[in-house]
């Protein structure tokens, strides 16, 4: 997924520059007297096979001017001398900050892919600049070589697909839930006056549990397939917890209602059992405002 692609870049950038630019100041000589294009040339062959998947290695002069041919293992791509790319973030963030740099993904003219170009500017010794090394890497490949493991990225993919099983169950269990309730709401059609008190509150509390676990899922595939979590002060776990523990809290309170009713007319004995069900709402209803109170506690702390 591009959204949780582009979070493990901003997790692993400062990993991401610091491999591609230690091969850069490795076999690019700088701050030599004449900076040498059949050198500098020559020292970016030696960087493509170092690096297994690149798109493009190529060179600027001071003005933005791609001043070789692309340096790739595809002909397709090969080319590019003579363009000029001195409107692109990696040309002239490498000129203001004087140093090697790493773009944002950006979607790629060669392979319409996220890619990211790591740039280094190159002087003579007078700290004049002559050219600018470039290299384009695909968003995919960043990842894998900036990833502490192979295996993270692994269980990462497994991962995904575990919780889009488990959600795909859980949605079921909710539509199971929602078309049960909505078949005791109809069970006489329209004919609404043949409704008992019982097939009602049923009703309710299946569509209640069925709208729970639809909003867990909703939260765990987006979060968890997806890669979007939400940043925001509310937080987007806290929001489903609070939703879901709230749909519990109803349908219990629901259920105990009905369990009132039904002992007060056929059997006053066993209404004791109600009150207890009304005792377990009750704490839950102080264990959701514990919990509410506490969230700004902790992210305080």
């Amino acid at each position: 997924m591009v959204i949780r692609e582009i979070q493990q870049f901003s997790e692993v950038r400062t990993r991401a520059r610091a491999y591609l630019c230690y091969l850069f100041t490795r076999n690019i000589p700088n701050r030599m007297p004449e900076p040498n294009l059949d050198v500098i040339s020559a020292s970016l062959d030696k960087i493509v096979h170092e690096v297994e998947e690149f798109e493009a290695l190529y060179l600027l002069d001071n003005k933005g001017d791609q001043v070789i041919n692309n340096i790739t293992d595809d002909p397709h791509r090969k080319g590019g001398l003579g363009q000029n790319r001195s409107g692109k973030s990696y040309y002239y963030r490498a000129v203001r900050e004087k140093r090697c740099v790493l773009s944002d993904p950006y979607p790629s003219t060669l392979t319409n892919d996220l890619t990211v170009t790591a740039s280094y500017p190159i002087y003579d010794e007078q700290g004049i600049l002559k050219f600018i090394a470039c290299i384009d890497v695909s968003l995919e490949h960043i990842l894998k070589i900036a990833h502490p493991s192979s295996l993270q990225s692994v269980f990462g993919k497994s991962s995904q697909v575990i919780y889009t099983v488990f959600s795909l169950c859980l949605l079921a269990i909710a539509l199971l839930l929602l078309f049960n309730g909505m078949r005791s709401l109809f069970m006489h059609g329209f004919e609404f006056n043949l409704l008992d008190i019982k097939a009602m509150f049923e009703s309710t509390i299946l569509v209640t549990l069925s709208l729970a676990i639809f909003d867990l899922v909703k939260t765990i595939f987006e979060e968890e397939v997806l890669g979007r979590n939400e940043k925001d002060e509310g937080g987007g776990m806290h929001k489903t917890m609070v939703r879901f523990l709230g749909s519990i809290i109803i349908a219990l309170a629901i259920e105990a209602l009905m369990l009132v009713f039904k002992f007060a007319i056929i059997d006053a004995a066993h209404i004791l059992y109600a009150v207890y069900l009304l005792g377990g709402v009750t704490f839950l209803l102080f264990g959701l405002a514990f919990y509410l109170k506490s969230i700004p506690q902790k992210r305080d702390s």
